[in-house]
């Protein structure tokens, strides 16, 4: 509507109403005084509130109810409030009613910081039953609207003091529903309040039995059934165990317990060799006192031995054999010993030896240690086998899989041992940041000398540096390899900048290379040598992939040896027919097919099958006769099949019976 615009019929009908209304409430007035003149004393004081809500908004009456010393009761209007609801608000009148319920809390906390007087605990009023199952719940959680309301009434009252009041006898009704003047005056309900407050307690309505919130409440929050499984705690062992991260320190751990155990189990055993009578005196209080400071300054200066470490490390696989392999240790203990079939270690025909489970296998009659033919069986998800496991990485040089699953079953024989490694190696920082995967390109075509047909062997050759490796003489090389191969055309070899990380002397070497003298010198005999672009060893990964398989091994091999040039030669001939005897193709499990094609099949036309060179001892690396020390570097290549191929064998993958 406008300004100046006139109001329409109905309103201005109600307007003109109102305004003639207000004359009845001229002679309106409140007393300002608490209680009539000639009361006297106040012996008892309290205060009333009332609250009630409706669709169009709620209010609040508040009265103090006076007792003086010949029991007169004096009931006096001290505070009303109301709150209009704007249309545009949709709020339930249960929540209206709570709000109604709040507010009288914050009115009698304002009302008792008014009032210096001995006030008795405040009564509340409400005619909603539903609010005092509000209040009352301790069960049901609720919307963040009405959860915070009950907090608060909660938190400032108690449950005792809200007490229900029917709609008929709330004084506060007339203000969240409205009155017109002339029934406002002729009730006289608000200013007076009700008339069971001026009689004793025993006439106030009686308080009814509430139910329970019932959980269709749309205020109440719906509940979700949740099924916990019961997790038995767990040990002080293995909080200890779980406690460590590191092999070592929890067997020294371990070795200082069992240590401390077999002390105090001494001064036990000594107090009680002495009689009961000189234990209560004061002397021997004393004795036991100097004992125990002689102990702990004992503790103080010793070290761990060996068998200490050893005795440890025999508790902690007990312990852990115990938890993870109860069931089966007890059938081992029967007469006679025997496993069940369904158990998860029955293909390793498990053995008790000394209360420790190992592994019986198909080994007996190897000629390898006690310790290899039969390892202690350990569990896949122990916080041991974690720790165990990451141990020999570390103590292996961060190697790979295969060389710490070798290194382990030397002693123990982890249960999916392949799996738990992987865990391991993928948890292992060092590992990570020392292999990461480089960034890939496409990769390129296939070079010409490569796809080329009908040429013999070695008419193109890439050409690589690997080592160093210490000689006592060195030969010409490449004249050497055209002698034994016949001639060559093409060579194809990395750039010197691809080495990089070399050494200082064979930087030194390298930075003296002259790719045009190289070229010059070799035309002569009709031989191209072509360089690999630089930083693109990619180039020649037909050979670098040969070149590591035998570095590998020749690098752990000749570690800070020196042999003179002919033991070298012999060692890589031996190495040179090794690789050359490898299938190029997959190998077949049918018996009736052709044997695998290899690279002997295309130089020597048969194949040439490399049988192990004899026994040879450690101590022939010193010994004065080179062969006998090229061929104990041979050997090495077979050791590895015996650590990292046998051991896989011990399982028994059929008739376990």
């Amino acid at each position: 509507m406008e300004k100046d615009e006139p109001l329409p019929q109905p309103v201005s009908e109600k307007w003109m109403e109102w305004t003639n209304s207000l004359d009845r409430i001229k002679g309106f007035s409140v007393p300002r005084c608490l209680k009539p003149k000639g009361y006297g004393m106040t012996s008892h004081a309290e205060l009333h509130h009332f609250a009630d809500a409706s669709e169009s908004g709620y209010g609040s009456v508040s009265y103090i109810r006076q007792l003086n010393q010949q029991d007169v009761i004096h009931v006096t209007l001290v505070l009303g409030k109301s709150r209009v609801l704007l249309p545009l608000k949709n709020i339930t009148v249960p929540r209206l009613e709570l709000a109604a319920a709040a507010l009288l809390v914050k009115v009698d906390r304002m009302l008792r910081g008014e009032f210096h007087l001995d006030l008795k605990p405040s009564c509340f009023w409400t005619d909603s039953q539903t609010v005092l199952k509000y209040i009352a719940n301790d069960r049901a959680r609720y919307k963040t609207y009405v959860a915070n309301r009950v907090s608060l009434i909660r938190d400032n009252t108690d449950l005792s003091q809200w007490r229900y009041v029917s709609s008929k006898d709330n004084p506060a009704d007339d203000s969240s529903r409205g009155l017109n003047a002339g029934r406002f005056m002729e009730q006289r309900r608000w200013i007076h309040a009700p008339e069971f407050l001026w009689n004793t307690k025993e006439s106030w309505p009686v308080e009814e039995v509430l139910d329970s919130v019932s959980q269709d409440d749309p205020e109440v929050r719906k509940s979700a059934t949740v099924l916990a499984a019961v997790v038995n705690p767990a040990t002080p062992t293995d909080q200890l165990i779980s406690f460590f991260s590191d092999w070592r320190r929890l067997l020294k751990a371990v070795a200082w317990y069992l240590r401390l155990k077999k002390m105090l189990m001494l001064i036990v055993k000594r107090g009680k060799e002495q009689p009961s009578s000189q234990v209560s005196t004061r002397s021997s209080r004393k004795k036991v006192r100097i004992q125990i400071e002689d102990f702990r300054t004992y503790l103080g200066g010793q070290l761990l031995t060996v068998e200490d470490l050893a005795e440890a490390e025999r508790s902690v696989v007990t312990y852990t054999q115990g938890q993870a392999f109860g069931a089966e240790i007890a059938t081992l203990e029967m007469i006679p010993p025997r496993v069940h079939k369904g158990s998860k270690i029955c293909r390793l025909d498990p053995v008790l030896d000394e209360g420790i489970l190992r592994v019986g296998g198909r080994l007996h009659k190897s000629a390898m240690p006690e310790d290899t033919k039969h390892p202690c069986i350990l569990p896949k998800d122990s916080h041991i086998s974690i720790l165990l496991l990451r141990h020999i990485h570390e103590r292996c040089g961060h190697n790979g899989r295969n060389h710490m699953l070798s290194e382990l079953r030397k002693k123990y024989w982890i249960l999916k041992g392949n799996s738990v490694a992987r865990k391991v190696l993928s948890k292992c920082v060092m590992c990570r940041r020392s292999r990461g995967k480089a960034s890939e390109q496409k990769m390129a075509d296939l070079p010409l000398e490569r796809i080329l047909p009908d040429l013999p062997p070695f008419t193109n050759v890439g050409l690589d540096y690997f080592g160093p490796f210490e000689v006592k003489r060195g030969r010409t090389a490449i004249k050497r390899f055209v002698c034994r191969r016949g001639q060559v055309k093409h060579i194809r070899s990395d750039n010197g900048t691809n080495l990089v990380g070399a050494h200082g002397e064979l930087k030194k070497a390298l930075k003296s290379l002259n790719e045009r003298k190289i070229q010059d010198a070799l035309l002569p005999d009709g031989i191209e040598w072509s360089f690999n672009p630089p930083s693109a060893s990619h180039h020649g990964g037909a050979w670098e992939r040969l070149i590591r398989s035998v570095r590998q091994v020749l690098n752990s091999t000749l570690h800070q040896q020196s042999i003179d040039d002919e033991g070298l030669q012999t060692l890589f001939c031996e190495v040179e027919a090794i690789l050359n005897n490898r299938p190029l193709c997959t190998v077949s499990s049918d018996p009736h097919d052709l044997e695998p094609l290899t690279p002997n099949h295309i130089l020597l036309l048969k194949a040439k099958p490399i049988l192990p060179p004899g026994t040879f001892l450690k101590s022939d690396i010193y010994a004065r006769r080179r062969w006998k020390q090229v061929q104990y570097m041979a050997d090495l290549f077979w050791q590895r099949w015996t650590k990292e191929y046998l051991l896989l064998l011990q399982e028994r993958q059929k008739w376990g019976r």
